[in-house]
């Protein structure tokens, strides 16, 4: 499907919802906000027995299968890689990452040309323990020169950067280095121009978990985080990637999600059970804004930037902002809540509008 050319924030002024909201399979507000525009006959609702969102929401369901990644699943899906071992003892973890060129449907009926790792955007959420040997096995597929950039300590010639670690259409490279620090961390292709590379598609999230034995004197913060261990199976953990899509290539975003739909979330609410807390790995990635945010209503959280500390920099906060590229965890709880939708969202009011708005469903 061809987007025709128009500028985001001046077709919004304009009256941009009334000239192509039918096309782009998405309502809204023309500038006379009192004129709400209705769905198509035969549409079904997006919201049935949800709060009302005023019209500020795409219509219709985007095809999670043929896309091959579904959005709910990516909350939760984390990749732990093959494990073995080296000879010394040391864990090793391998993982397999191809890049490939795929169009993707970002929103009902809005499909993007996208630069994809194994198939997805975002990539495959990689998960570690601090002090593991990482080798990941990197395939180019796709139809540009293309690298993987981790966020975390490793040797020079692991950068993956032009000249270093960069892969040419049709062949591979292998990246080794151990996983350090712990935290909330990121990869993403670093081949220029560095921004097309990114707001393409090429990224994921990198969770790198404390070892408990390494810090004694927070060693049961540390075995919450540890995936797999009898405390972290307390907590509901979620990986959220906020991202965004220039459709024209204007370089002037006109999608907002997180996890790439539009409004996932919002048509169907994550599940959070009451009595257990809640942990997000929040990472940011969207290209041409210069920041996104993450508003909680109805509730406060605590909040480890970059996620490398077992003591939180934030207390008590109900937003936080991030540039690109910045991640850190949140932890909240529900358990003083009565069962219900609190909503959760950018708190720049046009990424709202452009799709990136979601629902907590709080049950017993």
């Amino acid at each position: 499907m061809k987007v025709p050319k128009f500028n985001r924030r001046g077709f919004i002024k304009s009256g941009f919802w009334s000239a192509v909201g039918s096309l782009l399979g998405m309502r809204g507000y023309a500038a006379d906000a009192s004129e709400t525009y209705s769905m198509h006959e035969g549409d079904k609702p997006p919201l049935q027995g949800l709060p009302s969102s005023d019209g500020m929401m795409t219509v219709g369901e985007v095809d999670h299968a043929r896309n091959g990644f579904d959005p709910t699943a990516i909350l939760t899906d984390w990749d732990t890689g093959t494990v073995g071992r080296l000879p010394d003892g040391q864990l090793l973890r391998e993982y397999n990452i191809v890049a490939v060129d795929k169009e993707i449907e970002i929103a009902p009926g809005i499909f993007f040309p996208a630069w994809t790792y194994n198939g997805r955007v975002p990539g495959p959420s990689l998960r570690a323990m601090e002090g593991d040997r990482i080798r990941i096995h990197f395939t180019n597929h796709g139809s540009h020169p293309h690298t993987i950039h981790f966020h975390g300590i490793h040797p020079a010639r692991m950068d993956g950067i032009p000249g270093v670690g960069q892969v040419e259409p049709g062949e591979s490279f292998t990246y080794e280095f151990d996983a350090h620090p712990f935290g909330c961390h990121l990869y993403h292709c670093h081949s220029v121009p560095l921004k097309r590379h990114i707001h393409k598609g090429l990224y994921g999230a990198f969770i790198v978990d404390p070892d408990p034995n390494r810090h004694p004197e927070h060693a049961d913060v540390a075995r919450s985080r540890l995936l797999g261990s009898e405390e972290n199976q307390r907590w509901q953990e979620f990986v959220m990637v906020m991202n965004g899509f220039d459709t024209n290539f204007d370089e002037e975003n006109e999608v907002y999600a997180v996890n790439t739909v539009t409004h996932a979330y919002a048509n169907h609410p994550i599940r959070i059970e009451r009595a257990r807390p809640v942990r997000i790995y929040l990472v940011n990635i969207t290209e041409f804004d210069p920041v996104n945010s993450l508003h909680l209503h109805a509730n406060f959280f605590d909040y480890y930037d970059h996620g490398t500390t077992l003591t939180p920099t934030l207390h008590t906060v109900d937003t936080i902002m991030q540039c690109q590229a910045q991640r850190g965890i949140l932890e909240f709880t529900f358990a003083d809540h009565e069962p219900g939708l609190y909503m959760f969202h950018a708190h720049q009011s046009e990424f709202v509008e452009l799709g990136w708005m979601g629902f907590f469903e709080v049950v017993e």
